[in-house]
């Protein structure tokens, strides 16, 4: 008999608030959190074809990291341990009352640290290898984000890492599901973290050509399934969220978001970088999503689409809802894509997705996509265009899609 598991806590950090209820509260009113590039010196930054991003603003460690640990670790990490802090005290989860050992931790990074490569890269040059930090390899590995809120916390339960790109937090939050499903745990956390807004990092996805030049207007330069978009706008933070066994929940009697109820993950096996032109991974990811859910395509009343603003991601996406839910299905489903508030958040994109999903339908709100002004013919579902939309909604499924053709969809639903 596999375990049902519910949501009892939620935490981000993200470029549109620093807490959850600041990010719900500008999401549903369309507040873009997208603006002109200011963590990358002018010198190098004049040089990109983008000029815009979308950055995590006045946050400050000392809240969430013990004093010491702050230097000894990288942006990405100080961001997972401030959404765990916010995840656990909103759960209300005691863990002086726990067992330590039944609770774990799985949390991803698509880069990691990237930021302390850079840094620590330049002191090699300059000042040589004898002034290297001894910290270097624990601040960038990706892992050291679950292992770290292990730590502070004393959590001896499973503890993993995803790295799958921009699927990471959706597959660490369907991991993390399955571990408790399989009754290894009775409480994980789980979810992405991401801060690689650097030189390198910026100037690597600008070389590909992956990034929104629409640097006149960076307020809108986000636009996805608009017929204008040509990139995405890179972005940072981190999404973590409390998964509980349902007794467990039930008998502390702990507030529920929802219940994550199904998770699929598949590989296009196309392209390192590209979708399946046919929309085939993400559809058959869908529908593994739904028949672990036993949840039918006529029962689903909201996707959080993976929705990049790149002009093959949004046409892909859109192809396999098409061929997911059919001609009429897929006219009714609402779709929206959050990244046109957030950016597009890598490693971290899954986890505060998710979070809105389930806020979604906690709170019978539909988040719109803001910038959308063009109608493309080939996205023409209902993207809940640029006003969010108060809706019941029972079940919602919330895509991730990485390069290298990595697909996770998780299908939550309104807990009764």
């Amino acid at each position: 008999m596999k375990s049902r598991v519910v949501i009892t806590g939620v935490g981000a950090v993200t470029p549109i608030g620093n807490t959850v209820s600041q990010a719900w509260s500008n999401l549903i009113k369309g507040v873009s959190g997208t603006d002109l590039l200011t963590q990358i010196p002018e010198s190098i930054a004049s040089h990109f074809h983008s000029r815009v991003s979308a950055e995590v603003k006045n946050f400050d460690p000392a809240k969430y990291v013990p004093a010491k640990q702050i230097k000894k670790s990288d942006r990405f990490v100080h961001f997972a341990l401030a959404g765990t802090k916010m995840a656990l005290e909103d759960s209300a989860l005691n863990l002086l009352k726990e067992d330590l050992e039944q609770i774990g931790v799985l949390v991803g990074s698509g880069i990691g640290g990237l930021r302390t490569i850079e840094e620590q890269h330049k002191v090699l040059l300059e000042k040589g290898p004898e002034r290297i930090s001894p910290f270097l390899i624990p601040m960038l590995i990706v892992n050291m984000a679950p292992g770290q809120i292990s730590i502070q916390y004393g959590l001896k339960g499973p503890n993993n890492c995803v790295a799958t790109a921009c699927a990471t937090g959706s597959h660490a939050i369907g991991d993390a599901f399955k571990i408790i499903q399989r009754q290894e745990a009775i409480v994980m956390i789980a979810g992405g973290t991401e801060s690689c807004i650097t030189a390198l990092g910026f100037g690597g996805f600008d070389a590909m050509k992956a990034l929104s030049t629409h640097n006149e207007s960076p307020k809108s330069a986000s636009r996805p399934f608009d017929a204008t978009r040509n990139g995405f706008v890179m972005g940072e933070g981190c999404g973590v969220v409390i998964l509980e066994e349902l007794g467990h929940a039930l008998k502390r009697n702990a507030k529920i978001y929802a219940e994550i109820v199904g998770y699929g993950m598949t590989s296009d096996a196309t392209h390192m970088t590209s979708p399946d032109p046919k929309g085939g991974g993400a559809s058959r990811c869908m529908v593994r999503a739904m028949q672990d859910a036993n949840v039918k395509p006529e029962q689903v009343d909201y996707i959080n689409a993976h929705g990049t603003s790149t002009p093959l991601n949004d046409k892909v996406e859109t192809l396999a809802i098409k061929n997911t839910f059919g001609p009429e299905l897929s006219k009714k489903v609402m779709v929206s894509s959050t990244k046109s508030m957030t950016g597009h958040l890598l490693g971290a994109a899954g986890g505060v997705e998710a979070i809105f999903t389930v806020l979604a339908i906690k709170e019978g709100i539909i988040p719109p996509t803001i910038n959308y002004k063009h109608p493309d013919p080939d996205c023409d579902l209902d993207y809940v265009p640029n006003e969010a939309r108060a809706v019941k909604v029972k079940v919602a499924l919330s895509n991730s899609l990485g390069f290298g053709g990595h697909n996770a969809t998780i299908c939550f639903r309104k807990y009764e």
